[in-house]
């Protein structure tokens, strides 16, 4: 997946900046602390559908303190919100993010 973003930076080095510059504004602390933003962002993508987007914010999530549970809790609030098809999405994508990650 790294490959594929890195080849649409190619194609499109004006979007991609762009975007990189949201994402770094979105995720700076502030009133939320960085962990929390990333639990956010990992719920966002189980209900979006987004494994590219898991891969990234599930171990940024790790890094920045959260907890097995924490992920679990933030991927519930997804399928909350999701409903039968993030709860299929999360329990197969997040888990084996999780898994891997040995946490």
């Amino acid at each position: 997946m790294q490959e594929r973003m890195a080849a649409l930076e190619k194609e499109m080095p004006e979007v991609t900046k762009a975007l990189k510059l949201l994402h770094d504004e979105v995720t700076k602390e502030g009133a939320l602390d960085t962990k929390t933003k990333e639990l956010i962002l990992v719920a966002v993508a189980v209900a979006l559908k987004c494994e590219y987007c898991l891969w990234n914010h599930v171990p940024m999530a790790v890094k920045l303190g959260a907890s097995r549970q924490e992920i679990l809790e933030a991927t519930g609030a997804a399928i909350l919100m999701a409903g039968g098809p993030g709860a299929a999405y999360g329990s197969v994508v997040v888990l084996k993010i999780l898994d891997e990650l040995k946490i």
